[in-house]
């Protein structure tokens, strides 16, 4: 099982590295990689043509202000592709999500929250886990587990710690 984290600028590293951490923690293998959109179209397309025959079976993508890097790779391949909207300078990522999540009908991109590359990455092995089901067995675990940190939050809370 592999993913691939295709990522507009190297700047975009520091929120989408947390996707890969979680990918690793679940055994995905990754491909991180560096492709502008805008600045390397040809290889971004490139890139999404390959993908499937190179073995990647679910794509995250993440790019900031025009954030057309999802779309483009989406538009190339017919692998699930999920977009980070990356918070940038200009409209704190506004402009970004609003770019990622308005796709043309027939291109679909799934997105996540701006900055959002945990859940990014979580999406994807749900998708995984759609084929592979020791990922689905595992992401059960990852809930329940999730849900005994709350109740144990919450207790202490309750109990004025």
């Amino acid at each position: 099982m592999k993913a691939a984290i295709i990522m507009g600028s190297k700047s975009d590293y520091a929120v989408v590295q947390k996707a890969g951490e979680v990918l690793e923690g679940f055994g995905v293998e990754t491909e991180t990689r560096i492709i502008s959109a805008h600045r390397t179209p040809k290889a971004a397309a490139e890139f999404a043509e390959k993908a499937e025959e190179n073995g990647i079976e679910v794509i995250i993508a993440a790019a900031g202000k025009a954030a057309h890097l999802a779309g483009v790779l989406a538009a190339s391949t017919p692998l699930p592709v999920i977009g980070i909207p990356m918070k940038s300078s200009t409209l704190d990522g506004l402009d970004s999500l609003l770019s990622v999540v308005q796709m043309p009908k027939g291109i679909p991109v799934a997105t996540v929250a701006i900055d959002g590359a945990e859940n990014a990455a979580l999406l994807a092995v749900q998708i995984l886990s759609l084929k592979y089901p020791a990922l689905r067995a595992a992401m059960k675990e990852y809930k329940a587990n999730m849900e005994k940190e709350v109740i144990a939050i919450d207790e202490e809370f309750r109990n004025g710690k």
